[in-house]
């Protein structure tokens, strides 16, 4: 098991609790939990007896039962032995391991079985008068100084059970010493560093060319938003909420505290979305919750049992969206038994996967609809749409803020989104829950997310070109034709002045996107395009061109412009709306490739969209649609943008996509190398490079073909030699990786 199934780094353990307190069932895994309490720097240890003659072992040790979940068996276990009852927060999973079982009890034969490792910070020691346990399991209880207890094991005191200290059980005693002596000092510089890989910038837009009414309905917009923000820090993590408050709250304290609310803000969670999603605050920076009852027995003038809100050190997989717990397995093998109307509803945009709290079965997987999920929110967030959309002068406004309204309180966001992709206004929002990298265990649910702009009325009526020229592009995309759409739908550009953002746009800012991703509308109607360009000029200006003055070769820096990268970028929005989307597959079924990819779709439709979007930009020039003066700075513009991406790191979408896309154009020559470190265009060979990749993309997404794209990405998507090169080069110049932008329309409505 472990956190949302993502991937374990386990290694073999000898020796540790062989009997849980089960004998002769058949479990599936094992669990362990370590009580710590923060300001004595004690483990709390159980001394059992059974089968374990009275040695001193962890807080609690348990075999997992079908199909009982590690988590709910660990909560469970701690009610059972020791008659505490701690809330999920509580839990913090650290990591796994594989044990070699000595056959003591069970009569398994040296057995091999997996166990997740736990950790549950208290502020103070629980008293000790305040257990009730288990006498057939456990005789005593006892706090001892961790660093105590590592010597004792150490030495193999034969009175503990054995664990492993030297081995993969060394990562307990690690944990714990890193988070409670670390240099202040040196953590303020490494957080200070990271913040600066992010360069601050105001965006802004006139708003005269909005109507008083208009501006009204604006700040009540702005005010949903601000709602919105609020569901996405639930759907990243259930105690992620309560972390940014405690933060916020101790902010001023220090100026350490101040760097972690600073960085906080920008990655709307403790995970650095430039750094692999690695968490760069613990479960020692967390929020302090009470527990009054969670003991069985009351204890004069002790006020209840104080704790950290745990979250584990890498971001899961699962995010909010499904129980922290569950594995792709678990999900699968639930989903099966399902009708096929249940099993679309599994794998929808708009609901979250949960277990009944109250069932003995806790593999009892249902469906909650965001409508239930984030109801009150949601309804407050409806309240202030449908108050702008009574008070807006524009009737297509109108139309989407009712709408949305609605599909907040209906789950049902079809109506909404034709209503966005009619919009006609000077005025533009888009708000809801739309795209879904936050999910990387399928890839299935979406985020909540609010962008506001002021659309830039000269800069859309130059477009649309791009918008007409979408058939044309599907019937020539290089892959067989059998795949190809005879009836793509043109596709509407808005440029757009942001002013306002929030909800899923944490880290890297994005400078466009595509919507909708329902794959009906899709189908029927196409896709529409918003362009963020003050966004992407900020960009250009204050990453892009650093990025080139160092990595790209001197000879064809002069080619990085500003019109290059944002047709581009433009190509690229295009490309999501055509290829391949509701596919057949060889048994003839009708699926998407979202489905079939599942977590690897958003990184293969990134890359898609860009390598596509760039052999786009040049059919359109060959048929005499753009001039020919950018054949060249279309490339080496390319070029620059992938180290710029590449730079958000691998686990994010973008960055992995274009590492993907380095590489192969790199493999075949049409990128070369210098021996100052610099890369340049092989403009002879980069055309059938581009092709070639476009080629391979489209038809692993044509087939659906799920194993082909897990190669490719294996193969491509990682940091080569030449790309940790430029990193580190751009690392020790400290070129800004991104922008964090502030609203100066906050202060103005």
């Amino acid at each position: 098991m472990m956190v949302c199934g993502a991937e374990k780094k386990r290694q073999l353990h000898r020796g540790g609790s062989g009997d849980y307190g089960h004998d002769d069932v058949e479990g599936r895994g094992g669990v362990h939990v370590w009580i710590f309490a923060e300001k004595t720097q004690q483990l709390l240890l159980v001394q059992r007896h059974h089968h374990f003659q009275g040695l001193w072992d962890a807080s609690t040790a348990a075999i997992i039962i079908s199909p009982h979940s590690p988590l709910t068996t660990a909560r469970r276990k701690l009610q059972q032995e020791l008659g505490v009852t701690l809330a999920e927060d509580a839990f913090e999973f650290i990591f796994s391991f594989l044990q070699q079982e000595s056959g003591s009890g069970r009569n398994n034969g040296g057995k091999e079985i997996n166990n997740d490792v736990y950790l549950v910070t208290t502020i103070d020691p629980i008293p000790l008068e305040a257990f009730t346990l288990q006498r057939e399991n456990v005789s005593s209880v006892k706090y001892v100084s961790y660093q105590e207890y590592e010597s004792l094991l150490a030495k193999n005191d034969p009175h503990y059970v054995p664990y492993d200290v030297h081995g993969q059980y060394a990562q307990l005693f690690e944990i714990i010493t890193k988070r409670y002596q670390e240099n202040t000092v040196a953590r303020t510089l490494a957080l200070q560093k990271q913040l600066n890989r992010y360069a601050p910038i105001s965006l802004n837009a006139e708003l005269t060319g909005l109507s008083d009414s208009d501006k009204d309905a604006l700040a009540l917009i702005v005010k949903a938003a601000a709602v919105i923000d609020e569901i996405f820090y639930v759907q990243s993590w259930y105690s992620n909420p309560d972390l940014r408050e405690w933060l916020k709250e101790h902010a001023d304290e220090s100026e350490l505290n101040k760097l972690k609310w600073s960085y906080y803000k920008i990655n709307k969670s403790p995970w650095s979305s430039l750094d692999k999603d690695e968490a760069f605050l613990t479960s020692a920076d967390s929020a302090i919750k009470v527990l009054p009852n969670a003991t069985t027995k009351t204890v004069t003038a002790w006020k209840g049992l104080e704790y950290r809100a745990a979250f584990p050190v890498q971001k899961p997989l699962c995010a909010n969206f499904y129980p922290q717990d569950m594995d792709k397995k678990e999900f699968e093998t639930w989903k099966g038994n399902l009708d096929k109307d249940q099993q679309k509803e599994a794998t929808g945009f708009f609901s979250v996967i949960k277990r009944h709290s109250n069932s003995d079965d806790d593999n009892d997987l249902h469906v909650v609809p965001y409508s239930q999920e984030y109801k009150s929110l949601l309804a407050k967030a409806a309240d202030l749409l449908h108050k702008a959309g009574d008070i807006t002068t524009s009737l297509s406004l109108k139309r989407l803020l009712h709408a949305k309204a609605d599909a907040f309180l209906s789950n049902d966001y079809y109506e909404s989104d034709i209503a966005w992709m009619d919009l006609d206004s000077k005025l533009d929002v888009t708000i809801g829950p739309y795209e879904t990298y936050e999910d990387k265990l399928f890839g299935y649910k979406a985020t909540f997310e609010a962008f506001i702009g002021i659309r830039d009325d000269k800069a859309t009526a130059q477009l649309k070109l791009f918008g007409d020229s979408m058939q044309l592009l599907e019937q020539n995309l290089p892959m067989d034709n059998a795949y190809k759409s005879e009836d793509v739908s043109a596709a509407p550009i808005r440029v757009i002045q942001l002013i306002y953002n929030a909800g899923d746009v944490k880290g890297p800012q994005i400078v466009a996107f595509n919507l909708p991703n329902d794959e009906r509308i899709v189908k029927e109607r196409g896709t529409s395009m918003v362009m963020l360009k003050n966004v992407q000029e900020a960009k250009f200006e204050r990453i892009l061109m650093p990025i080139a003055e160092l990595c790209v070769a001197k000879e064809q820096q002069e080619l990085v412009d500003f019109e290059s990268f944002f047709t581009h970028t433009i190509c690229h929005e295009c490309v999501h709306g055509i290829g391949p989307h509701t596919i057949t597959l060889p048994n003839g079924q009708k699926s998407t490739v979202r489905l079939e990819l599942q977590e690897f779709y958003s990184a293969i439709e990134e890359a898609k969209a860009d390598i596509v979007g760039l052999w786009a930009l040049r059919f359109l020039i060959s048929k005499g649609l753009l001039s020919e003066s950018l054949v060249k700075t279309m490339y080496v513009s390319f070029l620059a943008g992938c180290f710029r991406s590449v730079r958000f790191g691998l686990e994010e979408a973008h960055g992995k996509g274009q590492a993907l896309q380095f590489n192969w154009i790199h493999e075949k020559g049409g990128f070369v190398v210098h021996s100052d470190e610099t890369v340049s265009v092989e403009f002879s060979k980069i055309e059938n490079a581009v092709e070639s990749l476009s080629r391979e993309i489209l038809t692993i997404q044509a087939k659906g073909d799920k194993q082909a794209a897990a190669s490719l990405l294996d193969k491509y998507g990682v940091i080569t030699e030449p790309l940790k090169v430029a990193l580190k080069n751009l690392e020790t110049v400290e070129v800004p990786v991104d922008i964090v932008p502030n609203f100066p329309i906050l202060a103005q409505i």
